[in-house]
C-alpha cells in the first residue's frame, strides 16, 4: 500500500509564494516519476511540473520562470516552490506519483488527496 501526503497549500496575495511538499510512504521499491498537477472549478487536471529520478524536469508553459520543482530521492519526496503566484494559479493542487512497489511489480499511478491553493487579493 502505497499512500502520498501533501501540505503547503493556503492562501497568498498575488506575487507572493508558496511551497507544497508531497511524500511517498508504504511498500516502496523505486519512483520513477513525482510531480503536481492541478484542477481549478470548471477545468480539467493539468499538469504543473514533473520531475524524473534522474532530476528531468517538464513544466507547463504557463509556470515557466515561476515554479521549481524539486526531489529528494532518499526521503520519496517531492516539492513545488511557487513564486510570484498569480489568481490563475488558484486550483487545487494533486501530488502525483508513479511507483513500483516490489521488484517483481508494475509501476503504478498514485494521487495525494490535493491540497488548494488560493491566490488572490
Amino acid at each position: 500500500q502505497v499512500q502520498l501526503a501533501e501540505s503547503g497549500g493556503g492562501s497568498v496575495q498575488p506575487g507572493g509564494s508558496l511551497r507544497l511538499s508531497c511524500a511517498a510512504s508504504g511498500t516502496i521499491f523505486s519512483i520513477y516519476v513525482m510531480g503536481w498537477y492541478r484542477q481549478a472549478p470548471g477545468n480539467g487536471r493539468e499538469l504543473v511540473a514533473t520531475v524524473t529520478s534522474g532530476s528531468n524536469t517538464n513544466y507547463a508553459d504557463s509556470v515557466k520562470g515561476r515554479f521549481t520543482i524539486s526531489r529528494d530521492n532518499a526521503k520519496n519526496t517531492v516539492y513545488l516552490q511557487m513564486n510570484n503566484l498569480k489568481p490563475a494559479d488558484t486550483a487545487v493542487y494533486y501530488c502525483y506519483a508513479r511507483i513500483t512497489s516490489r521488484p517483481q511489480d508494475s509501476e503504478e499511478h498514485y494521487w495525494g488527496q490535493g491540497t488548494q491553493v488560493t491566490v488572490s487579493s
